[in-house]
């Protein structure tokens, strides 16, 4: 299976952290793209985690009965090579005609009690855009809580301020900002201060981390990573374990190497800062206890 052809591209924020003598750099390897990424494996997956096949629209998922996937924009600040919507990722975004479809569906599905907002990166839209959307969703009555998957507290910090804070934070269904962080030098000082702004306003900071080789499949390194999120007040919540799309092979451990690497965590650090290790099955079969074999 011949993985598509995915553009590089680097936020200057994560750029900046790019050590140029390091040829085995943790942030290069997650944003650079390798020859490795030509290579097929066997258990590649043309849709890996079964988007395409809960698919009720372009912009909508929905593969559990209580919650669903709104995609607002197909943009990101970055593109990470390890990416599994990486055949959709910066392309053209819904627009407002199909998201009004997406969201006549979630106020006729009576079952869906959480949205959750995805892409691509919905802290990439303006800021009108978002507070319209969000005003919208929580307007539902039977959607109880809101959650946003991001990148962009590390990637774009600057663009965490005090009215985003705000807009999140005074939003009438409680908003869970669930950041994308893989490495303990992408929370940068800006990147703190943008966690320090959101927290003041009172949203609720999660973290979900991809384990992947060469990037963080070190017992020190993710113990730092996971210390330095709950230093910054952002919860360590998911540790996924990659998925498999093709052209990131080279990114993949095996559950007995994750296993280990939980086993021995778990001794070293506390709740507070031990995430769930978890694996998406494949064909939109949701996710699973990791630890478990």
């Amino acid at each position: 299976m011949a993985p598509p052809r995915f553009p590089s591209k680097i936020s200057p924020a994560l750029a900046a952290l790019i050590d140029p003598a390091d040829p085995l750099d943790p942030i290069a390897r997650q944003f650079e793209p390798s020859p490795e990424e030509a290579k097929s494996f066997p258990d590649d997956l043309a849709d890996s985690i079964g988007d395409l096949a809960h698919s009720i629209s372009e912009c909508l998922v929905h593969r559990h009965p209580d919650r669903v996937l709104l995609v607002p924009t197909w943009a990101c600040p970055v593109h990470c090579r390890f990416c599994f919507r990486r055949d959709r990722v910066g392309g053209k975004g819904p627009d407002e005609a199909q998201l009004q479809q997406a969201l006549a569906y979630i106020r006729s599905r009576q079952e869906i009690r959480e949205v959750i907002l995805t892409g691509g990166d919905p802290l990439m839209l303006p800021l009108k855009r978002l507070q319209a959307l969000l005003q919208e969703l929580a307007a539902i009555p039977h959607v109880e809580s809101l959650r946003i998957h991001s990148r962009v507290p590390v990637a774009a910090p600057a663009r965490i301020t005090q009215a985003l804070a705000r807009l999140l934070g005074r939003a009438d269904k409680p908003v869970y900002l669930l950041v994308h962080v893989n490495h303990e030098r992408e929370i940068t000082p800006e990147a703190a201060a943008g966690f320090s702004r959101l927290r003041r306003a009172g949203v609720p900071l999660l973290s979900q981390s991809v384990l992947l080789k060469g990037v963080n499949d070190r017992l020190e390194t993710l113990e730092d990573l996971f210390r330095a999120l709950l230093r910054s007040g952002v919860k360590p919540y998911y540790l996924h374990h990659p998925d498999r799309v093709a052209g990131t092979g080279h990114f993949r451990l095996s559950l007995q190497e994750g296993r280990a690497l939980m086993a021995a965590l778990r001794p070293r650090l506390s709740g507070l800062a031990l995430p769930v290790y978890i694996l998406d099955l494949p064909g939109g079969k949701g996710k699973v206890l990791a630890e478990i074999p």
